[in-house]
C-alpha cells in the first residue's frame, strides 16, 4: 500500500482484495469504517478516492498490516509478469516495466488469466514432440488442460495460503480431544474407531512396501506403513478425519475455484485435507503464541507439537489469520537434483514457475552438511533483501538397498522481520553482506557468475573462440527487443 500521506489515493483493486481476505461483505466493512457501502462500491471501482484516514481506521479497525496485505500479491503478480514478458516470444514488444506493474496493480484478473495463458503455452512448447504422440488418441475438441499442480498453487496462493473454514474447524477438533500433542494419535484413532468405524494399523512393510497410507474402504481400515515416523502417523490420521469430517468445508472452498478439471480438483481436495491435518497438529492460537515466544525454533516448535521439521515449516507459512498474524514466510522444497516439489510464499519472494533455483542459495549446500542448518542473507538484482534458513531433511526412511529420499527445505522472510528469529541472533543485519542471487538462471542478468547454466532470455548471446570468461555465458548489456 502506498505511504499514508495527506493525499488522496485510488487504489479500489488493492481495497478491495483487503476486504475479501477479511471475508467482510462491502456492507460490513463500510460499517466498520464508518462510510457508507455505496461509497465503499465507488472505492473499489476507483471512481472515489482512500483518504490516509480510511486507511489508518482499516488498519487499525481489523489490526493489519497493510504494507503487507496489499503489497505481496503485487509484487508476486509483478514478478510472474515480468518473467512472462522476457520470454523470446516478446521479443519485438517492448513493454515498460511500470505498464507490468500498473497492469498487476489495477488488473489482478487479468494479470490472472495472462499467467494461465503462459503457463499452457510453455506447457505445450516443452511437450510437443510428447504431445504429437498422443494427439491422434484424443478427441478433436478436447480442450488443453492446465497442470493441475501448478493451477493447485495459482489457488493457494489466491487465498494466501490460509483458509479459515479449515483452521475452525481444527480448532473445533483439538478442543473436543483436549489431549496433549503427545497424546494425539491415540485420541485421533479413537475417534476414528468410534464415530467412523474405522480401525488403525500399522503394517510391516512388507505388507505395505510402497505404499506408506491406504484405506481400505470395504475392511473400513486405515493402513500406515511402519516407516511413517510418529508425526507422519498422527499427521495421516488427521488427513483421513479431515475427509469425513470436513467433506462440506473442503466442497466449499473447492466451489470458491470456479470451475475445476477432475485432476486439479481432486488435488486440491487432498491439499486442502493436508492443510487440515497440519492445523489439527498445530492448531492456530497455541502455534502462534508459541513461534512468538520462541522466537520461530522449529527444532523447540517440532518437539513441543510432536511434529516434523518440515511440518513445522510449512505451517508457518499458514499464519496469515486477520488480527493474529506471523512472519509472512515463504517455503521452497528441492531434492539434490535441483527438482522443486513445494513451493509456498505468504510474502513477496518471487518464485519462478517456469524454471528452478539459484545454486547460490544456500538450501542446495545443505545435502553437503546434512545434520547442520544453514542461515544466509540474500539479495536479488533489484536489491530486495531475505533472510533464510535451510535443512535437509529425510522422509520417509526406506527399506534397504532402495534411495533413502532427502529433500532440503528453505525458509525465509524479508529482512525487516527477520530481528524477530531466533536464528539472526546476534546478526547485524543492515550491514551483513547479501549474497547476491538470481530467481533462476534464464532470468537472471547477473554478469560473470561461474553458477551459471544458461544465458538470460532477456540478453543476446555473445559467443568468442578467443575468451574463456569465469561464466560460460557471456551475453550483450542491452536488452533484446
Amino acid at each position: 500500500m502506498p505511504a499514508v500521506s495527506g493525499k488522496k489515493l485510488f487504489v479500489g483493486p488493492r481495497f478491495r482484495r483487503i476486504r475479501q481476505q477479511l471475508g467482510l461483505s462491502q456492507t460490513q466493512i463500510a460499517e466498520g469504517l464508518g462510510i457508507s457501502p455505496s461509497y465503499v462500491n465507488l472505492i473499489e471501482r476507483n471512481q472515489r478516492p482512500v483518504t490516509a484516514q480510511i486507511l489508518l481506521r482499516l488498519a487499525e479497525t481489523y489490526d493489519l498490516d497493510l504494507r503487507d496485505l496489499a503489497t505481496a500479491d503485487e509484487d508476486r503478480f509483478f514478478a510472474e509478469l515480468n518473467e512472462i514478458f522476457s520470454d523470446p516470444l516478446f521479443r519485438q514488444i517492448d513493454v515498460p516495466k511500470q505498464e507490468l506493474r500498473d497492469l498487476a496493480e489495477l488488473c489482478p484478473g487479468v494479470t490472472h488469466a495472462l499467467q494461465r495463458l503462459y503457463a499452457a503455452y510453455a506447457e505445450a512448447r516443452q511437450g510437443e514432440t510428447l504431445a504429437a504422440a498422443h494427439m491422434a488418441d484424443r478427441d478433436v475438441g478436447t480442450r488443453y488442460e492446465a497442470n493441475p499442480v501448478e493451477r493447485v498453487r495459482e489457488l493457494i496462493e489466491a487465498n494466501r495460503n490460509y483458509f479459515p473454514e479449515l483452521e475452525q474447524a481444527a480448532e473445533t477438533l483439538r478442543d473436543e480431544l483436549n489431549v496433549p500433542a503427545e497424546g494425539l494419535y491415540a485420541a485421533l484413532s479413537a475417534r476414528l474407531r468410534e464415530k467412523h468405524s474405522i480401525q488403525t494399523r500399522i503394517m510391516p512393510v512388507d505388507v505395505m512396501r510402497e505404499t506408506l497410507r491406504r484405506f481400505d474402504r470395504h475392511r473400513r481400515q486405515l493402513l500406515i506403513s511402519e516407516l511413517v515416523d510418529p508425526p507422519g502417523r498422527a499427521f495421516q490420521l488427521a488427513f483421513q478425519l479431515g475427509l469425513g469430517e470436513c467433506a462440506q468445508a473442503l466442497e466449499t472452498i473447492i466451489g470458491r475455484a470456479g470451475p475445476l478439471d477432475d485432476a486439479p480438483r481432486r488435488l486440491f481436495r487432498i491439499t486442502l485435507a493436508n492443510y487440515f491435518a497440519a492445523a489439527v497438529m498445530m492448531p492456530y492460537p497455541a502455534f502462534l503464541a508459541a513461534a512468538e515466544a520462541l522466537n520461530y525454533d522449529i527444532h523447540v516448535l517440532a518437539q513441543r507439537f510432536n511434529s516434523g521439521f518440515e511440518q513445522v515449516c510449512h505451517r508457518l507459512t499458514t499464519l496469515q489469520r486477520p488480527n493474529a498474524r506471523g512472519i509472512p514466510f515463504f517455503l521452497l522444497r528441492v531434492d539434490n537434483a535441483g527438482n522443486v516439489s513445494k513451493r509456498f510464499s505468504s510474502g513477496t519472494f518471487p518464485f519462478s514457475k517456469f524454471g528452478g533455483t539459484c545454486p547460490l542459495w544456500n538450501v542446495h549446500s545443505t545435502f553437503d552438511t546434512p545434520d547442520r542448518l544453514l542461515k544466509q542473507v540474500i539479495e536479488l538484482s533489484d536489491g530486495t533483501r531475505y533472510f533464510s534458513i535451510a535443512q535437509m531433511v529425510r522422509r520417509p526412511v526406506a527399506p534397504h538397498p532402495l534411495p533413502q529420499p532427502r529433500f532440503a527445505i528453505g525458509l525465509g522472510c524479508e529482512i525487516r522481520h527477520a530481528a524477530r528469529l531466533v536464528y539472526a541472533s546476534g546478526l547485524d543485519l543492515e550491514k551483513t553482506e547479501g549474497t547476491p542471487i538470481g530467481v533462476n538462471c534464464r532470468l537472471c542478468e547477473r554478469e560473470n557468475c561461474a553458477q551459471r547454466a544458461e544465458p538470460p532470455i532477456t540478453r543476446t548471446l555473445i559467443l568468442d573462440e578467443t575468451t574463456r570468461r569465469v561464466s560460460s555465458f557471456a551475453f550483450s548489456n542491452a536488452r533484446e527487443l
